[in-house]
Order: C-alpha cells, then structure tokens, then sequence
C-alpha cells in the first residue's frame, strides 16, 4: 500500500468526495485551499491508523472555479486540483 489522493466527481456542484490511503499511521491533515493558496477549510486534522479513507466536500458556499485539496503527513505532501462549477 502506498499514499494516493482522489476525488469524485471533479468537476463537482456542490460536494464532491474526497478518498485517501495511508500505508502507516500517522498524522493527517487533510484540507481545501484557494487558488492563492489560503486555506478555505480543514476537514481532518488528527491521527489515523493506515487504511482507506472518505470525507465529503461540500463546496456549496464557495465561488466556481479552481480549488486545491492537500494531504499532509510526516512522510509526504499531496496536492490535487478540484473544479467546482456551478
């Protein structure tokens, strides 16, 4: 198992499901960020036993366009782009 990072669908109108995996247990962060990089909300912050995992986005009283969502752990930094359209 290796650390992946993914959303469905994208583009999204207004939630979109966000999957990560873990191969160890850690500390996670996972958040959403705008296009300047400011971080518009964090969805999890704590530790997590290696695994799979879901979170639902709800983008519903954000702006359409381009966002960016982040996984952060002591081993690795993901960044994927989000497109939400309404």
């Amino acid at each position: 198992m290796e650390y992946s990072l993914s959303n469905y669908p994208n583009p999204f109108n207004p939630t979109t499901v966000i999957g990560y995996q873990l191969p160890v247990t850690g500390h996670v962060t996972l958040r959403v960020l705008d296009m300047l990089g400011r971080e518009i909300v964090t969805l999890v912050n704590e530790e997590k036993q290696a695994g799979k995992y879901e979170v639902k986005f709800d983008g519903g009283g954000l702006a359409s366009g381009i966002y960016f969502y982040q996984l952060i752990t002591s081993k690795t930094t993901r960044t994927m782009k989000l497109v939400l359209q309404k």
